[in-house]
């Protein structure tokens, strides 16, 4: 308004209309004066009401009728010219709304006179619309007039004309409806009464109505008359009107003011009574119409459908039913059937073309499609309107692919059909383009022959119609072919994409609405509650009834959209067209799965599985499926049988994959097309995207994945992905390039699919888990009973789902696994090897996620995760528990830290592991076991230190690889270690634990089971640890038993100190006896067969060569072990009740390994008895020396192989005995053992000493090849210990038990030595040492007689049998001991090589044992017990052998030795045998003694040839020594000894002065006779004795002299006879005996001159003399003589003489004298 009412521009208004008025003035001054006089007057008007006026516009307007006047008569002058220019000013005086509506009538009268004119007639109209549209003034009849107008001008000759009169109608009658709205508006505030109209009440009952109101009633009601051809009631002055106009007209005000319709009853009125029966009416042609049906054989004549009516009626009804549905419902539904039934295949083309497209703006209005459901499919008796549409459009689809198109009559344009289903003829639109003699397919669909191209018809969700626009068609248009089917199609597609995008959406908000809602009720105070908990039901209510909704509008149109979209996606040769229909069917599939519609659901599911897999593919669970009931029968829509078309094999598809089918037998090979890979993607997105809603159906989605992956050959990966495997079973599978490089995205697409699995809820998930597991099932089914390879999609799917729901495992692990682990089971290797991959793969994934609470904080999951692993343990298949395995290896590498209560599981997997099972899987479990103990102890619960004990014991036992038996022995050791070390943690947490498990026991009322009960619990551990290792001692493999049995003591000794003393008493009694049992028994029952080898090449030493040997090992190592614990231990062993049965035990154990017929193990029983003895007794008082004294046994001769380890060191202890006995037993002070149970103790080992001595030393009845005789060391080890042991027993040492030992002793030196043993223990012969043995021997003895010495006087009776013992060892050098019946060879006669027995050299062993003798003599010749028990004459007697045979003694020192012992006894004993005298205590000794000397001074035993000169002096001084002794020792005495001896004696010397006295000469007594000392020291001896001594008695005076003379006159014979013979024999020479005597003699009687000189003058004879002198004569006649030796005896012999050469004395002097 402002523009025109400006001062500019009114001014120029003013100024134009002056001027356009005197234009006119100017152009009618001729032919029309008054209207130039009317003009003019209009200046001078115009010029007053500018003048008077301010408001000059309001006045202007109340003069607008005489201001108008000028101009409407100019118009009458009919003058083109002047009513251009007329016309022109009304229009701008119009504009700027001058004109009044008086002025307005006579312009519009003025404007009615021009129209029948013809006159202007494009410029009347444009006036009109001017008038019209700039103010409102005109009403009522001058509006009709004026409406009338612009219809006449429309129906004239002139084309321009009559268009602009059609525009300018459509405008007016638009500018009469925007009045009204306007008027509307205005009164929108004032709120009035409405007055209700009837329904039968008068059309014409506009009372009510407002101004504008009513003028739009007016012309609405006549346009509906007029195309009813009824006569207008308002529009007066209508000559002709067409329907299609009218119809067009309506449309146009229906569509543009909708809300007029809706908001005036009187309007409402109107739509119902009058606009509605009129469609139906004007309908009925179409309907009855059927093509084909030629008019004859009708009864009357149908009239034809009318293009041009029909196509508008469409468009009526579609603006009715889309804006007005909800006021003619029973109307809409007429109209529905209506369009649903012009689909009909027997409607003309053009007339199915525009019904599909008036469905396609329906389909695209989904809550018009909403409330068709609610008002006719939710209705009872209604028809299913909603149903029929979507059902029609699909058998509008089939039928366009089973009736062949039959175009307009006009364009028959059918192509026929030729072999390869193509067209023939190609017309512009059939859609195939011949290029080059290649064919490119444009984008089509075809089935069965028919091909019918997709043409781009709209942009999707808009239904842009060609047809219903083409206005100004008046013959049916040519119908392009696919039109319709792609139409069609896109109602499809916007149908589904409408409903479910508002469904979705709805159903958001009521999510979001209820999330809220329940927020808000959980925060709501008291007071609000009431309303809030009403609004809450209010929306239940809501949603029920949208749900209800929702259900049915799926519900009715699933089954035909289903029908249609998989005939379409069978047909689609197009892949966009493929990819929107797969999108419906996912679209529809996800909303039925959100809905819960299973049915319909996994019937979209089936069809898009269908269509991803290729034709007729056996897929069981795609036929047996409630969705599929629907693929093979046909079901009715209203009436009509619509066929489901299963797909066609024939498609024109590019084949993209051929590979084999998933199946037990696969017959030949099956092909893919890009369709089918197109159909798999969308498979996969909805899964992806809408898994959440699938549910059940996962179970068809999955399998047909599963077969498609197998196809094209996927093969699953690390983590459960696919990926593209080799190629697979030969050469079957064939893929492009095209599909090569899609896979690694579909193989990535699988892997987002579970991935998203994490999004979905825990009931879909398991839904997820439970389709996966029962493919696996059935894969498993398959792959029973052959080896091919398996179908894995199922298991790595599962484990991909597992890993990506770490965060919620717990409410999928049990089923996930529990498959798994039946998966684990599979006969097929490779099957197999995925489930344990997956499964171990989920546990270790488990383990390491970040779980929350943390996994140490929820010990129930860990133990969860780590429950499979257990189970795996119950399946035999090696190849799985190698993966279950290496699964621990990597969890206690990863996660072993914090493992916590999940230990015993894990152990119990290494443990699990059977001997059978393998190297393999042994050596994987023992790396896990080391990896524990080297690094997770510490980690671990206490109460799993057992079960890792008993793992590593089992372990041990295994018996497939040594190297792991012994490896895990030491395991053991380092767990024995790390108990040491932290003992007291562990004691204090096993004390907790016990306390708690106790407390629970009582709890439920049963007793508390656990092995070694009622130890403390930490002392159990270390029980359970010596127990196993107790096992592995006697575990058949020699290596182990070593092993372990060197662990188990070591441990017991290191370890041993941190058990609780009464622990001790099962320590000893259940592990260390029972072991000696065991190996006892073993080793005694051991094969004696010789071990060839020890397997492959390996050489077994010859001491090791039989299991019987190799027992006798573990023997000796058990043994020596438990020995040791003893000794080192006693301090704590005593205090316990029944030590001394254990010492028996031990002691019987001693023994009869001693007693074995094995020298190693009997030695070394000796060891250990040894040790045992060696035991330091219990420390009394506290001030002894902490650390307690070495052995403090005098143990003379130990040799070093044999002492113990007990001996070689003290062994050291941390803290003292008191301290530690303290601990035991804090409240008393320790035990002291009583004096009494020592000495039992002791005398139970000398009596097992004594009878392993008896028993081993007897000497066998038989002798054969195996006899066995104890060796050397056994025998020496033996006797060694006697010392050792006396010292505790001497106190009651008596002479019984004397004489056992002696029989020992003896026997034990009689033992003889095996030939191959003997150069190792044998001196040689000449060297005189002695054997071990012999030492031992020698020692035992000596301790005996040492304590005898110092011991009571009661113990000197024993001096005698030691004496014994001592000669009969003596008497060896002469006569060596016999052993039984056994034959020995002298040394030097044995061969080494054979199995001879050799007798020892006895005689060092003798010598010694002699000056033992002679040692101990001279301590204890005058003891009572030894003078009374002639021991002199016993030693006598024995040194009288050896003296006796003197050269032919074994050895030549034996006799010597004899001879000087003899001398040094007799130096001491003489004395003591004078001084008993009386007693007659030695009257026996001396007959003896002087056997002694015959037999020795006068030997019948020869020397040896070889004896030298210097030999044979020294020898002859040794039998001087003797004479002299008897000259110094027994003769001086003679008074005190017997005469028979004294004159034996005499006799003797005698004999041994005159030697040479008898006649025979042999060569003995030349020999003999060479001993010129000793004759003279005989000589000597006689001389001396007969005349030195005062004679006591006459007789011996007479012995002697008569002894004298007769040696001189054999001296006179023999020189006489010598001087004969030499005489006769001249030259001869005489014989060497005669001239050996002569010299003997002569130098005897130097000798005897000698003596006699020396000799006090007064003991020699007269006789004497003489008889010597008168030798004198004799001797001189020698001198002839020729021999030069006796020549210078005779010198010897006569120098003498001159001290008989004196001067006689004078008589007187003599008689003076």
């Amino acid at each position: 308004m402002s523009g025109t009412s400006s001062p500019e521009a009114v001014k120029k208004l003013l100024e134009n209309m002056q001027s356009d008025l005197r234009a006119l003035s100017l152009e009618c001054k001729k032919k029309f004066p008054p209207v130039k006089e009317a003009a003019e007057s209009g200046i001078i008007k115009v010029k007053t009401i500018a003048a008077r006026n301010t408001e000059i516009l309001a006045a202007l307007k109340e003069n607008s009728s005489e201001v108008v006047q000028p101009f409407l008569m100019g118009c009458g002058t009919k003058e083109p010219k002047i009513t251009q220019l007329c016309l022109a000013a009304i229009q701008r005086l119009m504009s700027h709304e001058v004109v009044s509506e008086t002025a307005a009538g006579n312009i519009i009268n003025m404007l009615w006179q021009l129209m029948e004119n013809s006159l202007e007639e494009l410029k009347l109209l444009q006036t009109v619309l001017v008038l019209l549209t700039t103010n409102t003034v005109v009403h009522d009849e001058s509006l009709s007039k004026a409406i009338v107008l612009c219809f006449r001008l429309h129906f004239t000759k002139d084309n321009i004309t009559n268009n602009t009169a059609a525009a300018t109608v459509r405008q007016v009658v638009t500018v009469v409806f925007e009045r009204m709205v306007a008027e509307d508006e205005r009164h929108r505030d004032i709120i009035e009464q409405p007055v209700l109209v009837q329904g039968n009440s008068n059309r014409r009952s506009v009372s009510t109505l407002k101004p504008c109101a009513k003028d739009a009633y007016m012309l609405f009601q006549d346009l509906c008359q007029l195309v009813n051809a009824d006569a207008p009631y308002w529009l007066v002055g209508m000559t002709e009107m067409t329907r299609t106009f009218g119809l067009e007209l309506l449309e146009s005000v229906l569509n543009d003011f909708p809300q007029v319709f809706l908001q005036h009853q009187e309007f409402s009125f109107l739509l119902k009574e009058r606009v509605c029966p009129l469609v139906i009416k004007l309908f009925s042609p179409n309907i009855k119409f059927r093509q084909g049906s030629s008019s004859s054989s009708s009864p009357a004549p149908v009239e034809k459908p009318y293009f041009p009516i029909c196509m508008r009626l469409l468009r009526v009804v579609s603006v009715l039913i889309k804006q007005f549905y909800s006021l003619l419902v029973t109307e809409c539904e007429i109209f529905l059937s209506l369009l649903v039934k012009f689909l009909d295949a027997d409607k003309p083309q053009w007339l199915r073309a525009v019904a599909v497209e008036s469905i396609h703006r329906l389909c695209v209005q989904p809550q018009l499609l909403r409330s068709f459901c609610q008002s006719y499919d939710m209705k009872q008796h209604s028809t299913k309107v909603f149903r029929d549409i979507v059902n029609a459009l699909g058998s509008f689809i089939q039928s366009l692919f089973l009736v062949p198109p039959t175009g307009n009559p006009a364009t028959t344009n059918q192509a026929g059909n030729n072999n390869s289903g193509g067209p023939v003829s190609t017309p512009a639109n059939s859609g195939m383009l011949g290029i080059g003699g290649g064919v490119t397919l444009l984008p089509a669909f075809e089935y069965r022959g028919t091909w019918i191209p997709i043409l781009t018809i709209t942009v999707q969700g808009s239904a842009k119609a060609t047809y219903l626009e083409m206005l100004d068609k008046v013959e049916p248009p040519t119908i392009p072919e696919g039109y319709a089917m792609s139409v069609a199609f896109h109602c499809l597609l916007d149908l589904v994409r409408g409903i479910t995008s508002m469904i979705e959406g709805e159903l958001g908000e009521v999510e979001t609405e209820c999330h809220t809602t329940t927020e808000a009720a959980s925060s709501l105070t008291q007071s609000s509650e009431q309303q809030e908990l009403q609004s809450t039901s209010d929306q239940m209510d809501k949603e029920i009834v949208s749900r209800a909704v929702w259900e049915e509008m799926v519900n009715a149109c699933w089954c035909g959209l289903l029908a249609a979209l998989s005939l379409l996606l069978d047909a689609s040769t197009d892949e966009a067209a493929t990819e929107n229909i797969l999108k419906a069917e996912l679209t529809m599939a996800a909303l039925c799965g959100r809905l819960g519609l299973v049915t319909s659901r996994d019937a979209f599911i089936t069809a898009i599985c269908k269509g991803s897999l290729p034709p007729h593919y056996a897929l069981t669970v795609l036929n047996t499926t409630t969705a599929a009931t629907l693929s093979n029968k046909s079901y009715s829509i209203q009436g009509q049988s619509v066929m489901m078309i299963s797909p066609s094999s024939e498609s024109h598809q590019q084949v993209v994959a051929v590979g084999q089918p998933l199946a037990v037998q696969p017959q030949g090979t099956v092909m893919l097309t890009s369709k089918n890979i197109q159909c798999m993607r969308t498979l996969l997105n909805l899964a992806h995207c809408h898994g959440a809603v699938l549910g059940t159906s996962w179970q068809l989605v999955l399998a047909t994945l599963q077969h498609l992956v197998w196809i094209l050959g996927l093969k699953p990966s690390s983590g459960g992905a696919l990926k593209p495997g080799r190629a697979v079973e030969g050469p079957s599978t064939v893929l492009t390039t095209a599909v090569m490089t899609d896979l690694p995205v579909i193989s990535n697409i699988l892997s987002r699919l579970f991935e998203s699995s994490q999004y979905l809820d825990d009931v879909s998930l398991h839904h997820l888990i439970n389709a996966l597991c029962s493919l696996s099932l059935e894969a498993m089914d398959m792959a029973y009973g052959n080896n091919k390879e398996p179908s894995l999609f199922a298991v790595a799917k599962l484990l991909e789902t597992g890993l990506v729901n770490m965060h919620r495992i717990e409410i999928l692990w049990r089923p996930l696994t529990g498959h798994l682990l039946e998966v684990c089971q599979h006969p097929n290797s490779r099957m197999r090897e995925w489930g344990a991959e997956a499964l171990t793969s989920l546990i270790k994934a488990g383990l390491t996620f970040n779980h929350d609470p943390p996994l140490s904080q929820n010990q129930r999951l860990q133990l969860l995760l780590l429950n499979p692993l257990k189970e795996m343990s119950s399946i035999n298949h090696p190849d799985i528990r190698l993966k279950q395995l290496e699964c621990v290896l990597q969890i206690l590498q990863s996660q072993g830290d914090s493992l916590g209560p999940g230990w015993p599981l894990v152990l119990g997997v290494m443990g699990a592991i059977r001997n059978d099972q393998g190297e393999s899987l042994i050596r994987t479990a023992f790396q896990c076991l080391q990896l524990v103990v080297t690094d997770f102890l510490p980690t671990m619960p206490c109460t799993c230190l057992q079960i890792v004990v008993d793992v590593a014991g089992s372990f041990g036992l295994h018996n497939q690889e040594l190297n792991i038996s012994l490896t895990s022995i030491g395991l053991l050791w380092n767990i024995s270690d790390y108990f040491f070390q932290r003992g007291e943690t562990i004691e204090k947490e096993l004390d907790k634990e016990e306390a708690a498990q106790q407390k629970q026991a009582e709890e439920k009322g049963v007793v508390l089971n656990r092995p070694f009960h009622p130890a403390p619990p930490f002392d159990c551990l270390w029980l359970c640890l010596y127990a196993k290792l107790g096992e592995l001692c006697v575990d058949p493999r020699p290596a182990v038993r070593k092993s372990a049995g060197q662990t188990l003591f070591s441990t017991i000794g290191a370890h041993g100190t941190l058990l609780q003393h009464s622990t001790w008493h099962t320590v000893i009694w259940k592990v260390l006896f029972h072991l000696l049992d065991r190996v006892r028994e073993s080793s005694t029952t051991a094969d004696k067969e010789k071990i060839e080898s020890g397997g492959g090449n390996i050489l077994i030493h010859h001491s090791r060569d039989t299991a019987e040997k190799q027992w006798a090992e573990t023997w000796v190592l058990t043994l020596a072990g438990v020995a040791r614990i003893f000794n080192t231990r006693r301090y704590l062993l005593q205090p316990l009740g029944d030590f001394s049965r254990a010492w028996d035990v031990l002691l019987d154990h001693i023994q009869s390994a001693a007693l074995s017929k094995n020298n190693e193990v009997s030695l070394a029983a000796l060891k250990s008895f040894q040790e045992i003895l060696q035991i330091v007794s219990p420390v009394r008082d506290s001030e002894k020396p902490e650390t307690p004294p070495a052995v403090n046994v005098p143990v003379p001769v130990l040799i070093g192989s044999i002492s113990g380890p007990g001996l070689s060191r003290p062994f050291v202890r941390t803290d003292s005995i008191g301290e530690r006995l303290g601990r035991y037993n804090s409240s008393e002070p320790p035990e002291v053992t009583d004096e009494l149970e020592d000495l039992n103790l002791w005398w139970a080992a000398w009596n097992t000493w004594y009878r392993i001595g008896s028993e081993s030393t007897k000497p066998p009845i038989t002798f054969d090849k195996l006899t066995f005789i104890p060796s050397q060391p056994f025998l020496t080890a033996l006797i060694q210990i006697f010392p050792a042991l006396y010292q505790h027993i001497k106190t009651g040492f008596n002479m019984d038990d004397l004489q056992k030992l002696g029989v020992i002793l003896h026997s034990a030196v009689s033992v003889p030595i095996s030939s191959d043993a003997s150069p190792f223990i044998l001196p040689s012969y000449t060297e005189a040492v002695l054997t071990s043995l012999q030492e031992a021997v020698l020692t035992a003895l000596d301790v005996l007689q040492k304590a005898i010495c110092v011991g009571p006087e009661n113990m000197q009776i024993m001096y005698p049998a030691i004496f014994d013992q001592l000669l009969a060892f003596v008497e060896f050098s002469c006569k060596p001991p016999q052993y039984g019946q056994l034959e020995t060879k002298h040394i030097a006669n044995a061969k080494y090589n054979q199995a001879e027995w050799v007798a020892l050299n006895y005689v060092p062993f003798a010598e010694r044992s002699l000056e033992v003798v002679v040692d101990l003599y001279q301590k204890t010749a005058c003891h009572k017990a030894v003078v009374n028990e002639k021991v002199l004459q016993n030693i006598i007697k024995t040194l009288r052998v050896p003296l006796s045979l003197k050269y032919s003694c074994p050895s030549e020192s034996t006799w010597k030795l004899a001879v000087s012992s003899l001398l040094k006894v007799l130096s001491i004993g003489l004395p003591v045998a004078r001084q008993h005298a009386s007693s007659g205590k030695f009257d026996s000794m001396w007959p003896e003694l002087a056997n002694t000397f015959e037999d020795f001074l006068f030997t019948k035993s020869i020397p040896p040839d070889n004896l030298s000169i210097q030999e044979f002096q020294r020898n002859e001084s040794i039998d001087v020594e003797v004479v002299q002794l008897i000259s110094t020792e027994i003769l001086p005495y003679a008074n005190f000894i017997p005469k028979e001896f004294v004159g034996q004696i005499m006799t003797m010397l005698n004999k041994g002065s005159i030697h040479s006295q008898s006649s025979s000469f042999t060569e003995a007594e030349i020999d003999i006779r060479l001993r010129e000392e000793f004759s003279k020291m005989c000589f000597e001896t006689l001389l001396q004795f007969s005349f030195s001594n005062k004679v006591t008695t006459p007789q011996e005076g007479y012995i002697s002299r008569m002894a004298l003379s007769v040696l001189l006159k054999r001296s006179q014979d023999v020189l006489h006879r010598y001087i004969e013979d030499e005489r006769l024999s001249g030259k001869c020479p005489l014989p060497r005996q005669q001239v050996t005597e002569i010299i003997f003699v002569l130098k005897a009687v130097s000798t005897l001159i000698d003596s006699l000189k020396k000799t006090q003058p007064e003991n020699v004879d007269g006789n004497t003399w003489a008889q010597v002198i008168a030798l004198y004569p004799t001797l001189v006649e020698c001198i002839t003589c020729s021999s030069a030796e006796v020549c210078s005896a005779l010198k010897e012999a006569l120098v003498p003489f001159k001290d008989f050469m004196q001067p006689p004395a004078s008589k007187v002097q003599n008689g003076e004298s």
